[in-house]
């Protein structure tokens, strides 16, 4: 007995990482880091030779290739001397429609459900060319139309002086006109897509709200931003993305988090230094910021994005947001959107595989199960049968369950055991 005891000490896993890798569902199939490196580097090396491959031989589609220039709207980055003068000749067509005596109305794009297209071969959502006229003197639409001409006049002045503002101050210039930031958001984006600009080109930025960590450097504003070396925090993602360039890195994947938490834990076990990776969040529902500053990384960098959300309707919902589009936002999904997103976790199929206990699942909710049928019905959905098999799943069970129910088996089990095996086995959709 004491001759066995004696060789266990001698032996390279200790009794404590043995224990462990019994204990710990699933420790026990993962293999040595440089075998599941090599994986993940050979992904990379992947999409970087087709990506210039397809660069030399192919351009990428547009609306126009597809014949559906004349029937969908689509925005461009401006100047801010271009959108000055949009803005002066919608006010100079008001001033002779009122001297005419046909009154002051604005025509403005439709952006509702029913003027929404998704284009396959695009593979993002695009707005059609509905157009509403809003006018001054309809009791239903005065309102609206005084908020439109209000915040016309706004960022004429933004355009006149070269600054910038956020959403929260252009709400504040007029409260008792807009009532709720909600209400001069809306029309902001409707302006956006009147004068055929992008918002940015508008100089009204959010707040910020992403943040970004790992393996990347980049110039913001002129100074050079070391993302392994701003804590867990990480850094804040610039709204605005002009000030951007001069991105490195020797990342081999983006790693795009749904939740601040899973972004903490990750960030605070520096999992991009196990796994060189880019780590990114919006802390929730994507903004133009991080949606721009993602696009903008796998454009200029080359690498994956893979996927970790909530395994709901929602987090898939934020998922293809980023991947396909918002409809709110259609008018810019050629922007907005990064193409071939994987779907890494925490999916529907990974609640049984991977023994997630009863208790760390929640009942979907009569919502849930709505929003989860709606989404099936999404051509975006349709077109990845991966993407209907979870989903039909999650909506069969009425089973949801958030990224944090991994930490039921430790509370480094997400950035120990469950991505290095999902990475380990290319376990991605």
């Amino acid at each position: 007995m004491a001759d066995k005891k004696k060789r266990r000490r001698t032996d390279p896993i200790s009794d404590d990482e043995d224990q462990d890798r019994q204990l710990i569902p699933f420790k026990k199939r993962l293999k040595p880091d440089p075998e599941i490196l090599k994986i993940l580097k050979q992904l990379t090396d992947s999409l970087q030779s087709s990506s210039s491959s397809s660069s030399t031989n192919t351009k990428t589609l547009t609306l126009t290739d597809l014949g559906l220039s004349s029937t969908c709207r689509e925005v461009t980055d401006l100047d801010l001397t271009s959108v000055q003068k949009e803005i002066e000749q919608i006010v100079f067509r008001i001033t002779r429609s009122i001297l005419s005596g046909s009154g002051f109305s604005l025509d403005v794009p439709t952006r509702g459900n029913a003027n929404q297209l998704y284009v396959p071969e695009l593979d993002r959502i695009v707005l059609k060319d509905k157009v509403s006229t809003r006018q001054y003197a309809n009791v239903s639409t005065v309102r609206k139309t005084a908020i439109t001409t209000r915040i016309l006049q706004l960022v004429h002045q933004l355009c006149t002086k070269g600054i910038h503002v956020t959403k929260r101050d252009l709400f504040y210039t007029d409260v008792k006109l807009f009532q709720d930031q909600g209400q001069s958001d809306v029309v902001l984006d409707d302006i956006s897509c009147m004068l055929g600009c992008t918002r940015s080109s508008l100089n009204v930025i959010a707040s910020e709200k992403g943040v970004v960590v790992g393996r990347l450097i980049f110039s913001d504003n002129g100074d050079m931003i070391d993302c392994t070396k701003m804590g867990m925090g990480g850094k804040a993602i610039p709204p605005n993305i002009d000030r951007v360039g001069d991105m490195q890195s020797d990342a081999l994947f983006i790693l795009l988090v749904e939740k601040d938490a899973a972004y903490m834990r990750l960030a605070e076990d520096r999992f991009y230094n196990r796994f060189p990776c880019i780590i990114i969040t919006a802390k929730g529902q994507p903004d133009v910021a991080t949606r721009l500053f993602l696009r903008k990384m796998k454009l200029e960098l080359k690498l994956p994005v893979l996927a970790l959300v909530d395994s709901d309707p929602y987090g898939l919902k934020i998922l293809s947001v980023y991947g396909c589009g918002s409809k709110n936002m259609s008018y810019d999904s050629g922007n907005l959107t990064t193409p071939d997103i994987k779907w890494l976790g925490v999916r529907p199929s990974d609640l049984d595989k991977y023994k997630i206990p009863e208790q760390c699942r929640l009942p979907m909710t009569e919502q849930d199960i709505k929003t989860g049928k709606d989404m099936l019905e999404e051509d975006f959905v349709k077109k990845n049968p991966g993407w209907v098999e979870e989903l039909s799943l999650m909506v069969r069970t009425k089973q949801k369950a958030e990224i944090q129910a991994l930490s039921t088996f430790g509370f480094q089990y997400l950035s120990e055991v469950y991505l290095p095996l999902k990475l380990q086995q290319q376990d991605w959709l």
